[in-house]
């Protein structure tokens, strides 16, 4: 008996050649549209992405004769990932919705939902690949990055665990996206040319100051620069681990008044953009914000000193592993390659596993080392781990 698939169709390139990927390799295949967002305030004027997705991915289930079926998942979205949002920028931390949309919708309701339609596998578009191994008697399976360097999504899916994994299927993970879209040209679908989807994971592209403010109070601050002069009493002169982990503390008399801003929430360390101050020679980019105080801290240039850290803190209640079986049972050091952004290349690091939790230290200091994003430890290709960086 044909084993059946439930494909996530987005109406986007990659899941449409999915399927049709599954329906040559003789699986029952069907397609779920899922709706996760219907606000329009702070879309970009010239995006309405759902209702064009929707469409493509009708055109694409009758082009390939499989049945169409739609979920309307929004009121679970908004609970799971945008409030979570909300919640993390008040705190002036900034999360990744991507990897949350993931963890809490793509494989925990929308895979219930494919479940309900008696799948007995739910497929994606990322680029990522899985692998079934045996250790001891047991089924586990690896998450590997994608065959296509440039379109790894392994990362967004670094919060999964084993039993999400155990249902999942990544059909495109082993071809490179110049091939998809061949393959999609070659059997005439109506998303061969379509393009990317950008933005947040089915809200699409936003300004998110104006998004933000659905929640989040506008309120005039002060931007302060500092100079790179100040760096030496700013960094941690102690090599303890629990010191050059921690996000620097910036007081307002380490530098100057450049600017105004409309809410420190709304920054993130490296933006450059938004500031709104001119007369540097070089750009400005945030090093640091203070929701509490209201206050933007910017330095001047690419290199600046403060741009950079080299460790960061994960708490013991943030460290998740997806291979479960190594998870250290006491208090050890590891060599690992990590990236604490997607696309980032994998940086090498040794990660210090503590009571506590672990403390990730670089081989070279690493710019923008954001509150609220993933850092995601690899193996050889395998991603292992992940967690929110304190």
């Amino acid at each position: 008996m044909k084993k059946k698939v439930v494909i996530g169709l987005s109406g986007g390139v990659d899941s449409s050649v999915a399927a049709h990927l599954l329906i040559e390799q003789g699986y029952e295949v069907e397609a779920l549209f899922m709706q996760n967002w219907n606000d329009t305030v702070g879309l970009k004027s010239e995006e309405c992405p759902f209702e064009e997705d929707v469409l493509f991915a009708q055109m694409v289930a009758k082009k390939l004769g499989i049945p169409f079926h739609f979920v309307d998942l929004s009121v679970e979205y908004r609970a799971k990932v945008i409030d979570y949002m909300f919640s993390e920028y008040e705190k002036g931390r900034t999360p990744n919705p991507d990897v949350l949309c993931n963890r809490e919708i793509k494989f925990d309701v929308f895979l219930k939902k494919a479940l309900e339609l008696g799948a007995d596998y739910v497929a994606t578009g990322h680029y990522c690949q899985k692998e079934t191994i045996i250790k001891d008697g047991k089924e586990i399976y690896r998450l590997l990055a994608g065959a296509d360097n440039n379109k790894d999504q392994s990362y967004f899916l670094c919060q999964l665990s084993q039993e999400q994994l155990s249902k999942a299927m990544f059909p495109i993970g082993h071809i490179i996206k110049p091939e998809v879209r061949e393959i999609a040209r070659r059997e005439k679908m109506a998303s061969a040319e379509k393009k990317d989807s950008q933005g947040i994971c089915f809200v699409g592209k936003v300004d998110l100051p104006v998004f933000l403010q659905q929640k989040l109070k506008a309120m005039k601050g002060q931007i302060i620069e500092i100079m790179p002069d100040k760096a030496d009493e700013i960094i941690p002169k102690s090599e303890a681990l629990a010191a050059i982990s921690a996000p620097y503390q910036f007081k307002p008399e380490h530098g100057t008044v450049v600017g105004e801003h409309n809410g420190a929430h709304f920054f993130t360390v490296g933006q450059r953009k938004g500031l709104n101050v001119g007369g540097k020679k070089e750009p400005l980019f945030v090093i640091g914000t203070d929701v509490v105080k209201n206050i933007v801290y910017v330095g001047m240039g690419h290199g600046h000193p403060l741009l950079t850290r080299k460790a960061l803190f994960i708490p013991k209640n943030e460290v998740h592993w997806i291979r479960e079986d190594l998870r250290p049972t006491e208090e050890c050091e590891r060599r690992y390659d990590i990236r604490i952004r997607y696309r980032q290349p994998l940086q090498k690091g040794t990660i210090y596993f503590k009571h506590e939790g672990l403390y990730i230290l670089f081989d070279e200091p690493q710019r923008a080392v954001v509150s609220g994003q993933f850092a995601a430890w690899y193996d050889e290709g395998e991603l292992i781990g992940s967690g929110v960086i304190d």
